[in-house]
């Protein structure tokens, strides 16, 4: 039985080691790939907006880093398109390091 238990053990350690080699290879090296596991993966869902919904608000920061400010407050409330509403707001969605 110990014999077995220590197989059990030494196959998991090997699944979880090669299961984190094969992240750090998706996500660019080991320090993203934790990065990725500690930060990203809690975050992740499946959303259920459609095309033509209204943007979630969401509290933003500004081009000038230091300026936050909310979705909602920024765009028009007004129909877009018939010349009525506020500035385009445009989002810009990635990393630049």
């Amino acid at each position: 039985m110990n014999r077995i238990l220590m197989w059990i053990t030494i196959s998991a350690g090997a699944l979880l080691l090669l299961a984190f080699a094969a992240l750090s290879v998706m996500a660019g090296g080991p320090k993203d790939a934790v990065q990725m596991v500690r930060f990203a993966l809690p975050q992740m869902h499946v959303g259920t907006l459609k095309v033509g919904d209204k943007a979630p608000d969401a509290r933003l920061v500004a081009l000038d880093g230091a300026t936050r400010f909310h979705i909602h407050d920024r765009i028009s409330h007004d129909r877009i398109g018939d010349g009525a509403g506020g500035r385009p707001l445009v989002l810009i969605f990635g990393s630049f390091t």
